[in-house]
């Protein structure tokens, strides 16, 4: 279900516009002057809300392991995470809906406090860490569960996503020119001024609400995961003319 909520703010203004005229005077030469002149406007920003319900989750997930050397951790980190891989594609997850987002490997520093000389590296630390494209948002929970019993020790965040958000928006936006045109007539009526056509139009953006984070759950127990509803908002800066 989608719904639709508005919040704006004014701000008005004058633009100049310049006007150059040339009056010739007498046979022998001429004389050219300009005045400026001045054509009031108004304009206004208005915003509105679209609440719907997302259709595609993103998933971070990942293996870290560590060794005595880099080799020993990146043959260790590649064995497990070949697993967990394997693992989300038997649950369904196709090939393009999986992309390495993160592989790195870093060596291990003793931190003893108080120990003298230089950092001596101890270890290495071997990190690969995929993002999953769900596509149906009621089988997240399945897709962390194979993943973490396939052996990932590394998970992000959930992002809930519109995969269409141009289309969900296209009645906000029509709500936000709405608002923006209810604010100027107010503003206008308030001023003592007569409203004019639209002059221009410009879309400010649209924007999603924060990605939520996630907790591991333990192994023996099913992780809770709410899709819930997306709120996206878009804004307008509308200009009006004012008649004369």
């Amino acid at each position: 279900m989608t719904g639709y909520s508005t919040r704006c703010f004014v701000l008005a203004l004058a633009r100049p516009l310049t006007v150059a005229a040339a009056i010739s005077l007498g046979m022998a030469g001429g004389a050219a002057q300009a005045q400026t002149a001045f054509e009031p406007i108004l304009v206004v920003t208005g915003e509105a809300q679209a609440r719907v319900a997302p259709d595609l989750a993103q998933v971070r997930a990942g293996v870290t392991t560590q060794g005595k050397t880099a080799r020993e951790a990146s043959d260790a980190n590649a064995k497990a995470m070949a697993a967990v891989v394997a693992a989300l594609r038997d649950g369904g997850i196709a090939e393009k809906d999986l992309q390495t987002t993160r592989l790195s490997i870093e060596p291990v520093y003793d931190n003893t406090p108080n120990r003298p000389g230089p950092n001596r590296i101890t270890a290495f630390r071997a990190s690969n860490q995929v993002t999953i494209h769900i596509r149906d948002t009621g089988r997240v929970s399945d897709v962390v569960d194979a993943a973490i019993g396939a052996g990932a020790n590394d998970l992000g965040g959930i992002e809930f996503v519109v995969s269409d958000r141009s289309k969900v928006l296209d009645g906000a936006r029509a709500e936000a020119i709405a608002d923006a045109r209810r604010k100027a007539e107010i503003f206008a009526k308030a001023a003592g001024v007569t409203l004019g056509p639209v002059i221009a139009v410009a879309e400010d953006g649209a924007a999603e609400p924060p990605m939520p984070m996630m907790r591991m759950a333990a192994r023996d127990q099913a992780t809770p995961v709410s899709p819930g509803e997306n709120t996206l908002q878009v804004g307008v800066t509308v200009t009006f003319q004012i008649m004369r």
